[in-house]
């Protein structure tokens, strides 16, 4: 079964450039994503022009690239310190969406590319992020292959490993996945709970419902359940929201999990969404028999 791309979100052939595919993790990664179907007609490395990364031609410039292969996403694996110059080029070259892999970019350089990204109408995911999926489609990120099949519940999530464990529990109960996306962890990323909810899944008819799954620190939470109040949001959401445990100012694993004062707890992102009428999990295991209940 393949599943048509999400309107907004992608094109109707996804073509992606990899940059930083001579890297360890580029490489591996591109494997994967090839291995589960994506078509990547290219990749860029500056040094290596000419060379090719398992059949993947590799150029020295995203404009070679785009010009050579008609590449119009970007997955970027490229170090933090050289994240900023690889961004701006992909942005520049009219790839869209970037997904942002990179973790540990200076939050001056995520804002400076975001911003420029706006400018010119380009979709930013990420950065410190797994990607995105859409079964039964195309891969544009790290995900483990086997965790997701074709239906029609959405994931959005702050947590990658998390993300997993959730699609893997719906499969389980006979739920597949429409699309899936990391948003990324960091303090800054390129597009929101928000922006997702209002600018690709409420103009979704194969989305039946999500799956959002928030972590303490930023308000990125409690912001969603204002929109949802607010919009009207007609799809049934299911939420739940790691580290009710954490202690303040502490950072769980990610650079924008942190409670921060009386702000970014779990406790308090829980009581905002179910006062949108988000129905909340306690624990990852009990999604599927929510979903079951508003479906």
């Amino acid at each position: 079964m393949r599943v048509g791309p999400v309107p907004n979100f992608t094109g109707d052939e996804v073509r992606v450039l990899v940059q930083g595919i001579t890297g360890r993790q580029g490489s591996f990664h591109t494997l994967q994503m090839l291995k589960y179907g994506t078509k990547i007609v290219a990749g860029v490395t500056p040094g290596k022009g000419g060379t090719e990364v398992h059949g993947v031609p590799v150029y020295d410039t995203v404009k070679e690239a785009v010009d050579e292969t008609g590449a119009n996403t970007s997955i970027v694996f490229v170090p933090a310190k050289f994240a900023f110059d690889a961004v701006s080029e992909a942005i520049l070259n009219g790839l869209n969406p970037v997904v942002v892999i990179t973790e540990g970019i200076p939050a001056h350089d995520t804002l400076r590319f975001i911003r420029m990204a706006k400018s010119y109408g380009v979709r930013i995911i990420g950065p410190n992020c797994p990607g995105f999926i859409i079964p039964g489609f195309t891969k544009v990120g790290i995900m483990p292959n086997q965790y997701f099949k074709p239906g029609d519940i959405t994931i959005l999530s702050r947590s990658g490993t998390l993300t997993y464990e959730v699609a893997y529990n719906l499969l389980k109960e006979g739920f597949g996945h429409r699309l899936v996306v990391g948003v990324g962890g960091d303090y800054v990323i390129g597009t929101d709970f928000v922006e997702f909810f209002d600018e690709v899944l409420r103009y979704d008819d194969a989305t039946k419902a999500v799956v959002l799954i928030g972590e303490i620190g930023g308000d990125d939470e409690e912001r969603l359940a204002e929109y949802i109040k607010e919009s009207g949001f007609d799809k049934p959401v299911i939420g739940y929201v790691a580290g009710k445990t954490a202690p303040p100012g502490k950072r769980m694993g990610h650079a924008g999990a942190i409670i921060s004062g009386s702000s970014g707890t779990a406790d308090a992102k829980i009581r905002s969404l179910e006062a949108a009428g988000v129905r909340v999990a306690y624990r990852p295991s009990e999604i599927p028999k929510l979903i079951k209940e508003v479906l």
